[in-house]
């Protein structure tokens, strides 16, 4: 067990993060390349950059899904929150940061209080998106396997983590829930690049990505109307 603790709090933690930074790197230059190639093919070039712009605020600040879904995506955004502050502050987990890669941000880390109390919340925020998406048939529906496993692996550090740092347990099974706890953390560092979380770096140029994409390339409309039969002929 202990051997298995060191090496995933050591080589392998460094791997894993490793893999995701490269990963996203490798996501977003792709993604770059892809949107210049669609704009080198299409015949109109024209992008319009202020709708894009809009679309992407309204992305990251998702005025209209609150109208559509005001309490999903409330809790949505706390869980988001969550996700991001908690591992990132934590003493623990800048101390981490600092033995394994030399760079930390200790001076700015949260009190043990806080975290506690941030995870606890978390956790919350993320068990009511899960029973919010399984409960409504629309969701369901449009909803894929891995939009419900992600959100229970994503779980499954900060319950570990607030088990060890909050429940009175044996010493042996501390160090099994804190070799879970840096195992499902060194998994979702690998998964990331590889998954629909990737969004999170592609966030500020999905849009514009997506207004590259579809521009038709040159003499697309007229095979369009050769597939239909409809040459000659208004649409």
């Amino acid at each position: 067990m202990d051997s298995l603790l060191e090496f995933a709090k050591g080589p392998l933690f460094r791997f894993s993060f490793a893999v995701m930074i490269l990963g996203l790197i490798r996501v977003f230059i792709l993604s770059l390349i892809n949107g210049f190639e669609a704009k080198s093919k299409a015949k109109d070039k024209v992008i319009p950059k202020n709708f894009v712009t809009k679309l992407t605020l309204g992305f990251i600040l998702p005025i209209r899904a609150f109208r559509v879904k005001p309490v999903y995506s409330f809790i949505s955004i706390l869980f988001h929150i969550g996700l991001l502050l908690t591992p990132i502050l934590l003493f623990d987990h800048a101390l981490l940061f600092d033995n394994s890669i030399g760079f930390s941000w200790l001076n700015i880390s949260l009190s043990g209080t806080i975290a506690s109390n941030l995870t606890l919340f978390t956790i919350s925020a993320g068990i009511l998106l899960i029973i919010l998406r399984i409960s409504d048939k629309k969701s369901r529906f449009i909803s894929r396997k891995q939009d419900f496993l992600w959100p229970l692996l994503l779980l499954v550090p900060f319950i570990t983590g607030y088990v060890c740092g909050n429940v009175v347990i044996s010493p042996l099974t501390y160090k099994t829930f804190l070799t879970i706890h840096i195992l499902s953390g060194d998994l979702i560092f690998i998964l990331i690049p590889l998954t629909k979380i990737a969004h999170c770096v592609l966030l500020p140029i999905s849009q514009w990505i997506t207004a590259r994409a579809w521009k038709f390339v040159p003499e697309a409309g007229e095979n369009i109307e050769k597939i239909l039969g409809k040459e000659g002929q208004k649409l």
